[in-house]
């Protein structure tokens, strides 16, 4: 299964799932079919206008409405809403929230539930994108989420 991460944080790189890769130009979204397409707020402002096709997309679910160039199966949302996909149940001891059934890119489906998280390289909510990242492309297993 592959993935793109569209201008993910330099310090982030090394913790990218295994077949994610890291992306810094709009074009190169352009050029293929993303099995999943992951965007922090800085991807979305840098994508521009630049259309994408995905199965899954990873978004911030403020910019969710504004992304209508972009072709996806499913769209997942994080932050701190209610009304987003992922999010976090508690901030002082972090806690990964599924609102809702989730599909991964490979058809298998992630039920809502929570996932308490071990000491992170940075505080929880910073993280989410990338804790969703790892959600929906790592295997499912107690140590899916570690560091």
């Amino acid at each position: 299964m592959e993935g793109v991460f569209f201008r993910c944080p330099p310090a982030w790189e090394r913790l990218l799932p295994p077949g994610v890769l890291g992306a810094e130009r709009a074009e190169e979204l352009a050029e293929r079919y993303w099995p999943l397409l992951a965007l922090t707020r800085r991807g979305c402002e840098a994508l521009g206008d630049t259309a994408a096709l995905c199965r899954v997309l990873l978004v911030p679910g403020d910019w969710a409405p504004s992304l209508d160039h972009i072709a996806a199966e499913t769209v997942v949302t994080y932050g701190l809403s209610h009304r987003d996909s992922l999010t976090l149940s508690s901030l002082t001891e972090p806690v990964l929230c599924v609102q809702r059934q989730l599909p991964r890119p490979d058809g298998a489906v992630i039920e809502p539930q929570e996932f308490p998280l071990p000491d992170l390289p940075g505080p929880a909510a910073e993280l989410l994108p990338l804790l969703g990242l790892r959600l929906l492309q790592l295997p499912q297993t107690k140590e899916a989420l570690l560091w």
